[in-house]
């Protein structure tokens, strides 16, 4: 953060003039942490690594006079003497598109679909941060159950919606789902989330 406060540049708000800075803080910070792919990462260089110290290796061997591995050799014949219909072609051809198909979607995706970003601060842009949906769902359930009437509460939270189911001991019916609703409404406004989830609540009657 910087030692002083200093007021905003004028050009900040020249793509969206019309936003508050809440708003333009939720739509630039609406997207979730990049995930590190350490494990995916990992894999594709040790196969990398491991193939290309194999070539090197072997290429070194044939220029110093020694015959090239079986290995490579019977490759190179399976390459140059299959038909390119072969099944054994059409099957690698299939599975090294799949492959690449798969690292570019990671690529290309941030992951770490488990949670969910917060707005930042208007005088921090930098800081950023998110919580876990299993804790958000907890903080849910704690506000549903807080309601008068309600005997048990199980929400599950995704990335667009919010799931509230609640058994209802006394009370309207209809009573009880406003004032669950508003209740899970307030609590989901205090975690400050970018993108709020929409909010689904159903209510049934338990007498036993």
């Amino acid at each position: 953060m910087p030692p002083t406060k200093e007021p905003d540049p004028p050009d900040r708000d020249e793509s969206s003039p019309d936003l508050s800075a809440g708003e333009r803080d939720s739509g630039h910070r609406s997207s979730r942490p990049w995930s590190a792919r350490r494990i995916t990462a990992a894999l594709v260089a040790s196969v990398i690594l491991v193939a290309a110290v194999a070539a090197l290796v072997d290429v070194i061997a044939v220029r110093a006079g020694r015959p090239a591995a079986a290995w490579r050799r019977h490759l190179a014949d399976e390459l140059a003497t299959r038909p390119v219909g072969d099944v054994w072609m059409l099957t690698g051809a299939a599975v090294a598109a799949v492959v690449g198909v798969w690292l570019i979607v990671l690529a290309l995706t941030p992951g770490l679909r488990h949670w969910l970003p917060l707005r930042s601060p208007a005088d921090c842009p930098q800081l950023r941060a998110s919580l876990d949906r299993d804790g958000v769902a907890v903080l849910l359930r704690d506000a549903a159950m807080r309601v008068p009437g309600v005997s048990a509460a199980h929400v599950r939270v995704r990335r667009h919606r919010i799931k509230a189911r609640a058994d209802v001991r006394f009370r309207d019916l209809g009573q009880v789902k406003e004032d669950l609703t508003a209740a899970l409404d307030e609590e989901r406004g205090r975690l400050a989330l970018a993108r709020p989830p929409r909010i689904v609540v159903r209510v049934r009657r338990r007498t036993n």
